[in-house]
């Protein structure tokens, strides 16, 4: 029972924003640690994500360390960024901030961290994106995007799916499972990066940020640099 109560002690504290910066320095930190991630995946013939998939996808979701820990009750969390391409030039878009959690039951034990990437393909896994409680593997299916140097001529195969998971494990943990995370838009963060509570929608899809900081325009052109667009 003490196992139990600490579990969802766990969980409400991290979801509460508990962590939220003012002044935006944490923010930068998870827009360059996201940059470094993506950069050393593809820079990995093994690990890679295949260009003709990425050049593909609508929105792109980084987690970098995404936290899991369980002793039968299992805990996650994460702060995080997504970008979404622009339907003209399909070059990426300011980031919006993003935390996840989650809980599970079971037998599991230990602890790992996850560096998360995902691939939105479709427009309706861009639009449960833009919800304000976006569930991992609940009404849009979430499958592992194939990866590495023999992927790449079979990865239209797997392009019919509408979100691919790519992740980068650093620890040991047993029955870890990504299905039931909830995604949620990071208002704390987003206020202190941009001076605006933004919501995910408002950044991604309406467009309402007048002014991009600096960082996030070096963001934008490393990812334009890393995940280039290759049209239709």
């Amino acid at each position: 029972m003490k196992v139990f109560s600490f579990g969802i002690i766990f969980i409400l504290f991290i979801s509460s924003g508990a962590w939220a910066e003012e002044d935006g320095s944490k923010q930068r930190k998870i827009l360059r640690t996201s940059q470094m991630i993506l950069d050393e995946i593809q820079r990995s013939p093994d690990q890679q994500i295949p260009m003709n998939l990425i050049s593909k996808a609508k929105a792109i979701i980084v987690f970098p360390t995404m936290i899991k820990a369980g002793f039968f009750v299992g805990a996650r969390y994460g702060k995080g960024i997504a970008s979404v391409r622009t339907t003209d030039t399909g070059e990426w878009g300011p980031p919006a901030f993003l935390y996840t959690t989650g809980g599970s039951f079971g037998f599991q034990f230990g602890a790992q961290a996850v560096d998360l990437i995902l691939l939105v393909m479709t427009q309706r896994g861009l639009e449960g994106l833009l919800n304000e409680q976006f569930t991992l593997g609940g009404d849009i299916a979430l499958s592992a995007g194939p990866v590495g140097r023999h992927a790449e001529a079979s990865a239209d195969v797997f392009m019919q799916g509408e979100i691919y998971s790519y992740s980068r494990s650093k620890g040991i943990f047993g029955g870890v499972s990504l299905k039931g995370t909830i995604i949620t838009t990071d208002i704390d963060a987003n206020l202190a990066y941009y001076g605006h509570p933004y919501t995910a929608e408002e950044i991604l899809l309406t467009k309402q940020v007048r002014k991009v900081p600096e960082s996030g325009k070096q963001f934008i052109n490393i990812f334009n640099q890393l995940a280039p667009y290759r049209g239709k």
